[in-house]
């Protein structure tokens, strides 16, 4: 069993936008806990969380990491996340696995448009929160202000929990101790705030705390984490990575008023799917059937594919047997392993709280629900609102023969990472994979590269255009064909009229008399679908049109079904280049949110390219949302525009509406670049 109990667990999740510092301040806390000799630097690649050779080389987070450190008695997990938004997948994965989010500000940069979303994310998680302000000594800082910010931002809910003291080289408690000098604001009205903030949660608190002028802090413990739970404190810590400043007294803090596994909100299980799925309870019990969490999967190159998970109920331990979901056959557990970033240690148990991995079991897939007993079936975790991938690029091998590396190679990547999506469109026969932007493609395509050998050529995708047409009109053909021996023929007279957007294809036989025998109709109809599926006149499918066959001719001997497909193809086309046929592209309903000094910067590029501004919506922030229509081809390139007109700060999100008519000219230029085979 752990040399620690469930009481000593605290799990929480480091996130942040990228530069405040979060990889440091784990090094940092690793040594100051002796876990390691000395903190690792990311410019020499030597941290414990960015293990990764991608990591050492872009000098950045771009995966969750894992550290775990025991203080005192308590056992801390941590997970550092990354934080560029295009890697925002594991950084939401994290937080499903933890009671507690510590959002870290960089001092010199102040709030920035991460630490917004990230602090909204973890209060709609129903996450206890604090915010950490590191690099508290830089130069060119103002702490007063960004406190002043932060609750300007945040809520009068954000207080200080300790001050910098003496030149910026300490910090002082402002929580447990009421007297004491500071860089800053007065330890005693900060205290005085706090106790103020804390006992309006428990009446009984509040009437011994008018009643006294002063309550322990013992008293106040019970308190302190309903308020850390409710949402109605959100503690401020000073710290400097850099210089160690502040880390004994935030080890203190995590140790003393942190919430552990028993003490956070309940996590937030439900059984079933869709509207019947009901909440369900995990209570954090070690003699309870196990139920544990995977909230992040990694295939390693010499240990294999390694599930990593956190236990909310029982213990596991090797030769259990676990089942995955709601899976009818159970697994048995071999080695169970602790995650100190790229090392992997084995251990006996893993109780309510902990943090462990398994390795070399290929059913388990990334959101799994691993459980002992048959009553947990069908168990899942509220799910996550992860960003939609939207940025793009189609994808295939190099070389001939290498699709199927290319294939596993794809799949690995996408069990890692909740937001890199592969698809498949048959329509147009091409690969495509979607990230959360230009980075985070280009680091999945590296990583494909080093870790599998597969190295692919990549373009935009092709848009799903259509083809239709825009007035009635009738077509005919006779197919006749003699090689001396048995010939063909077949002879057909159809019209069609264009239906209303969306309604698709009619096909209407009114043939009478014989005309066409009935058992070839079907042959008419063929050739009519193998136009409809090939285009017309630019190649894309055709869609909402009904096309009526009302006459023709067959021949007793000569007539076969080769014969009323080819005559029904050729009538059709016939009709269709006298309807006035036209292309179709795909509108979608766009949304993007952006700093509102942006604004007229987006609104008039969105503008430019053919889409329509349906309205803006101000948000918290300084933050505004632009709605707009817009054809999808614009947006190939849409998300590195957008990167570029915010600073990285804009993203967007987009939903398909309709197929409406291209320009004249758009339309020109797609029947140049077709080239149709002629027919045999």
């Amino acid at each position: 069993m752990p040399k620690y109990k469930m009481e000593d667990i605290r799990n929480i999740a480091l996130v942040g936008h990228s530069g405040s510092g979060k990889t440091t301040l784990i090094e940092a806390i690793l040594a100051k806990t002796g876990t390691i000799q000395e903190p690792g630097s990311i410019e020499r690649g030597s941290t414990v969380t960015d293990f990764d050779p991608l990591e050492k080389q872009h000098q950045h987070s771009l995966d969750s990491g894992i550290a775990g450190a025991d203080f005192q008695g308590v056992h801390i997990n941590m997970i550092d996340t990354p934080g560029y938004p295009d890697f925002r997948g594991p950084t939401l994965a994290g937080m499903a696995a933890v009671e507690t989010t510590a959002v870290v500000i960089n001092a010199q940069s102040g709030i920035e448009l991460s630490t917004r979303r990230l602090m909204q994310r973890a209060q709609d998680r129903k996450l206890c929160r604090i915010i950490v302000i590191n690099k508290m000594d830089a130069e060119d800082t103002d702490l007063t202000q960004l406190v002043r910010d932060i609750r300007e931002e945040f809520g009068n809910v954000c207080l200080p929990i300790n001050l910098p003291a003496e030149n910026y080289s300490t910090v002082r408690d402002c929580f447990f101790k009421a007297e004491g000098e500071t860089d800053v604001f007065s330890i005693g009205a900060a205290h005085t705030e706090i106790t103020d903030q804390v006992v309006e949660v428990d009446e009984d608190l509040m009437t011994a705390y008018l009643e006294q002028g002063e309550l322990s802090a013992d008293q106040l413990h019970d308190a302190f984490e309903i308020a850390l739970r409710e949402g109605h404190l959100v503690p401020i810590c000073f710290v400097s990575a850099r210089t160690g400043a502040g880390l004994g007294e935030f080890l203190k803090f995590c140790k003393r008023l942190l919430p552990n596994p028993k003490e956070g909100n309940p996590p937030p299980f439900i059984k079933g799917e869709g509207e019947d799925a009901q909440e369900v309870t995990a209570t954090p019990d070690p003699t309870a059937h196990s139920i544990a969490h995977v909230f992040k999967i990694t295939n390693d190159p010499f240990v294999g594919k390694l599930s990593i998970f956190r236990v909310y109920q029982g213990t596991i331990k090797p030769d259990s047997q676990l089942f995955i979901g709601d899976g009818k056959k159970p697994f048995k557990v071999g080695h169970l392993f602790k995650i100190q970033g790229a090392k992997h240690q084995e251990v006996d148990a893993a109780i309510p709280g902990d943090i462990c991995a398994l390795a070399k079991v290929d059913d388990i897939h990334y959101d799994a629900v691993l459980h002992d007993s048959h009553d947990e079936d069908n168990f899942h975790l509220r799910p996550l609102d992860f960003p939609r991938p939207m940025f793009g690029l189609a994808v295939e091998p190099k070389s001939r023969g290498q699709e199927q590396k290319l294939a596993t190679a794809l799949h690995r990547l996408s069990e890692e990472d909740p937001c890199f999506v592969i698809e498949h469109n048959q329509e147009l026969n091409e690969t495509v994979i979607r990230g959360l932007g230009d980075l985070h493609l280009r680091v999945m395509l590296e990583r494909m590269k080093s870790r599998y050998n597969a190295e692919v050529d990549t373009r935009p995708p092709r848009i799903a255009y259509r083809e239709t047409v825009t007035v009635a009109a009738e077509g005919h053909h006779r197919h006749k064909k003699q090689t001396g021996g048995a010939g063909q023929f077949g002879e057909v007279f159809l019209r069609i009229r264009p239906l209303a957007r969306g309604e698709g294809f009619s096909f209407v036989n009114k043939v009478v008399g014989g005309a066409i025998p009935t058992n070839l109709i079907p042959a008419v109809e063929k050739g009519i679908r193998q136009i409809m599926a090939e285009g017309a006149v630019a190649g894309y499918p055709l869609q909402d049109l009904e096309v009526t066959v009302y006459d023709g001719k067959y021949h007793p001997v000569d007539s076969k079904e080769v014969a009323f497909v080819m005559a029904g193809r050729k009538a059709f086309l016939d009709a269709i280049h006298n309807a006035r046929p036209q292309i179709l592209e795909p509108i979608v309903n766009l949304e993007v949110t952006a700093p509102d000094a942006t604004m007229g910067d987006i609104t008039g590029g969105l503008a430019a390219k053919r889409a329509r501004i349906n309205g803006t919506d101000s948000l918290r922030g300084g933050l505004v949302v632009i709605s707009a229509l817009a054809p999808l081809s614009i947006l190939s390139d849409y998300q590195t525009e957008l990167k570029s007109v915010t600073g990285g700060e804009g993203r967007y999100t987009m939903d398909f509406s309709h197929y409406d008519p291209v320009p004249g000219n758009v339309q020109q230029q797609l029947i140049a670049e077709h080239r149709p085979q002629p027919d045999d």
